[in-house]
């Protein structure tokens, strides 16, 4: 078992949690959490994370670990992951890492990507031109010049859409082509990979049916009190969700309109999430009400 993990993948609303937490409790395992949205302390009820009475059940990792003023990526995931994985190993424990962040899985396989170092210059020229005419335009750029990187990149990811245009400032090659030449090497852990798969229409149901669930649960407030102690500016705030009613709260938007857009912007973000597992060929794809049939898979790789 030792240097082998299991990682439940998929789309937003896939059923990831659940199908982790079945999965844990048969095989006494514990969960390391792949969501660059749940490290956020404070940002709860948007992000899903996992209830207290489940994460009590089972021992959960990588949850509230950042506070929402710091900057939070891929390099720091993957040394605390890390530290997470060697602990659970050592209590003779399976891994079970849950989550729709391909970026954070695939580090954590394959290590940090060899990217050139950031380059201020060029980062305050394109920070200049946002405060100019807007992200959009940066994002249309980016699609010129690496159409791979935009489809996977929300046009309001500031942080993203910033470094892939950096890259290929800095190489004469697009943020795409340093991606696929990581995915082939030498791997740090063996992993079997499990995605969670739902029908297009079923999948949307299930997004819109949880965004007002959220809401119910009293997501507005929490935005509300969040901004009350935290810049806008601050990172967790692009999350889905969080920058829709942060621009509610601030007059920009109706309520009707925020919600409706967080909801169609959860539907993109499951769209991209799908775009980037499908294309990983180590992907054993399973239906959610599969745990079974997941089940003797998992027993079969953590016994050989």
């Amino acid at each position: 078992m030792q240097n082998r993990i299991v990682i439940i993948c998929g789309p937003t609303a896939a059923g990831k949690t659940q199908v982790g937490l079945e999965l844990a409790h048969r095989f006494n395992g514990e969960i390391l959490s792949a969501d660059s949205q749940q490290v956020w302390c404070g940002f709860d009820i948007g992000t899903a994370k996992a209830n207290l009475t489940s994460r009590s059940s089972v021992s959960h990792h990588l949850i509230d670990v950042a506070d929402p003023d710091e900057r939070f990526d891929a390099a720091r995931y993957v040394v605390l992951a890390d530290a997470a994985i060697a602990a659970i190993h050592f209590r003779g424990r399976p891994v079970f890492v849950v989550g729709g962040t391909g970026m954070y899985i695939r580090m954590l396989v394959h290590g940090l990507c060899q990217a050139p170092p950031r380059d201020p210059d060029f980062r305050g020229e394109l920070e200049a031109k946002i405060e100019k005419g807007g992200l959009h335009g940066l994002w249309e750029r980016l699609g010129q010049i690496d159409p791979d990187s935009a489809r996977t990149i929300h046009p309001n990811d500031r942080t993203r859409i910033i470094r892939a245009l950096e890259i290929h400032h800095l190489t004469g090659h697009p943020a795409s082509n340093l991606r696929r030449g990581h995915r082939f090497r030498s791997k740090r852990y063996e992993a079997l990979k499990i995605g969670l798969n739902v029908d297009r229409g079923e999948l949307y149901r299930r997004i819109d049916d949880r965004v007002d669930q959220m809401m119910k649960e009293g997501l507005l407030d929490e935005v509300r009190g969040l901004l009350a102690r935290y810049d806008q500016s601050c990172q967790p705030f692009a999350g889905v969700g969080y920058r829709e009613l942060a621009s509610h709260i601030n007059g920009r938007l109706g309520l009707k309109e925020a919600v409706g857009l967080t909801k169609r912007n959860s539907r993109h973000l499951a769209k991209r999430q799908l775009t980037w597992f499908r294309a990983d060929p180590e992907v054993l794809w399973f239906e959610p009400w599969q745990v079974g049939e997941i089940a003797k898979h998992i027993e079969e790789f953590l016994r050989n």
